[in-house]
């Protein structure tokens, strides 16, 4: 395995979802929806372990969402580092915690990106260019 999240159809009535750029110490956090497109920032989940876990059910009531987008870091090459192993598997956490699909996209660049904007918080940044670029790739 190279490490690459593979492609997922997405059923067409999934229409609302909550994406996560996930990190050791911050957890970035964005909400969007598949008929506008485009994904609002979140607060930044600042917790580790079950209190990380506890904030994102928190998210997970109040927006109610029909799947979880996470970004899975790349080398530039799109081989697989330490921090693909662990996005992977806060994905795995979130499906078996949850119950929820969660969907897997390619997020090179996306922090780098988002500070290159200028962004104030980069973690809920890089969330929304996540989730923007995950609802763009949808039919």
């Amino acid at each position: 395995m190279s490490g690459r999240p593979a492609p997922a159809v997405v059923p067409a009535h999934f229409q609302s979802f909550l994406a996560f750029d996930y990190g050791l110490k911050r957890t970035g956090v964005a909400v969007g929806t598949r008929m506008l497109r485009s994904a609002t920032p979140q607060g930044t989940i600042r917790a580790e372990g079950d209190a990380r876990f506890a904030q994102v059910a928190e998210r997970i009531r109040e927006w109610q969402p029909d799947a979880l987008v996470v970004g899975v870091p790349l080398h530039p090459d799109g081989a697989a580092h330490e921090n693909t192993a662990r996005a992977l598997k806060f994905a795995r956490q979130l499906r078996g915690r949850f119950g929820l699909p969660v969907f897997e996209v390619d997020e090179r660049y996306s922090t780098t990106e988002a500070l290159s904007a200028g962004a104030a918080d980069a973690d809920a940044a890089s969330a929304c260019i996540i989730l923007e670029q995950f609802l763009r790739n949808l039919p």
